[in-house]
């Protein structure tokens, strides 16, 4: 009943809108309504174009007077972290440059050159000159951006076997991770999706007949060493993922069939990052918010007390829980990490005992 009531109720509004645009069209009858813009009409727009203009500069101020001061996340924790923040600030001051110069260009031309009685507009056809300061420029910068990023790349890809990196194995399925750490061996062990079997605790697939599979250890909370070099082999099980971890500006896809890499060298504890003013600042406003909806926060069955921690977090929406797939990282040091590998299980044990 309420569902047809609220239809007639929405006809009734309907036809009086048409009623009340009848009204208004028989009004018009005899008035002067011409498409052509008149004088008045030309100034009225090219002063609202300044002030769009002027708006767009204010609120440009304003947003950066209160919240300029505002970062997206933490300082980089990874040694290559700061060359890529170089490469984010430079190209996003070049960014506003450009912006600003071609706003005011596009609303000013706009204003001085709107359409006047008798005034004619000059034909022009082509200059050579603007066409090459206006093509030349563009190349030269993004040139520029383009040859540092790909040295920024390189320098972050390029992997030094004397660094004598660990390897670990960061492995995706709708909506979890799985970290699997190369043992003694420094070397993972083969692994194919056809071998998983989780009646006998294989959940990544690994070769049960490969030597070099036996000391693997397999985690569902990554923890690295400060000061040490990992590199990343990332494998999905069932569709792309990526593996993103924002505080050591790292990304990579995790692709279905294929194994990608990942590389950096972790610099900050997760204990110093908890310690730095910026991130106890951030971390209380986020409890004062968490407080505020205590019964919300409690209702999903989390903590209200906010502890920070780096997180491992998917960045391709892979379904309906992508939301949450994440996974824990810790960054401690070498005797934390060497006290907690001894308390893993590997996966020959893991086998054995199942």
């Amino acid at each position: 009943m309420t569902a047809f009531l609220t239809i007639i109720v929405v006809l009734f509004i309907a036809v009086a809108i048409w009623q009340m645009v009848k009204i208004f069209d028989l009004s018009q009858v005899g008035a002067v309504n011409t498409q052509v813009a008149n004088d008045k009409d030309n100034r009225i727009n090219g002063y609202l174009m300044m002030g769009f203009l002027i708006f767009i500069y204010v609120i440009t101020i304003i947003s950066f007077a209160k919240w300029g001061d505002l970062p997206l996340i933490s300082d980089a924790a990874s040694e290559h972290g700061p060359g890529i923040d170089n490469l984010m600030i430079i190209s996003m001051v070049i960014i506003m440059f450009v912006q600003i110069v071609t706003q005011f260009l596009l609303h000013y031309f706009a204003f001085k050159y709107k359409g006047e009685k008798g005034k004619k507009a000059l034909f022009y056809a082509d200059n050579n000159t603007l066409e090459a300061i206006w093509t030349i420029i563009p190349v030269i910068v993004l040139a520029g951006l383009i040859i540092y990023g790909l040295f920024t790349w390189t320098s972050i890809m390029n992997i030094d076997e004397d660094d004598d990196p660990m390897v670990v194995e960061l492995y995706a399925q709708q909506f979890n991770w799985k970290a699997r750490y190369s043992g003694a061996d420094n070397t993972l062990g083969l692994a194919n999706v056809r071998l998983i079997d989780n009646d006998r605790a294989n959940i990544l697939g690994l070769d049960e007949t490969d030597p070099n599979a036996q000391d693997d250890i397999i985690t569902t909370e990554l923890h690295l060493v400060v000061g040490k070099p990992v590199l990343f082999k990332m494998r999905s099980q069932d569709v792309l993922h990526s593996a993103y971890m924002p505080h050591f500006r790292a990304q990579m896809n995790c692709v279905p069939g294929m194994i990608t890499q990942f590389s950096f060298t972790p610099t900050v504890t997760t204990a110093e990052m908890r310690q730095r003013p910026d991130m106890i600042e951030k971390v209380q406003r986020i409890n004062e918010i968490r407080v505020e909806n205590k019964e919300e926060v409690e209702a999903r069955g989390q903590e209200v007390q906010y502890e920070f921690d780096y997180l491992l977090l998917c960045n391709k929406i892979c379904g309906k829980s992508h939301y949450n797939m994440q996974m824990k990282i810790i960054v401690e040091t070498q005797e934390e990490f060497d006290a907690w590998m001894k308390e893993q299980k590997t996966f020959q044990n893991s086998i054995t005992k199942n």
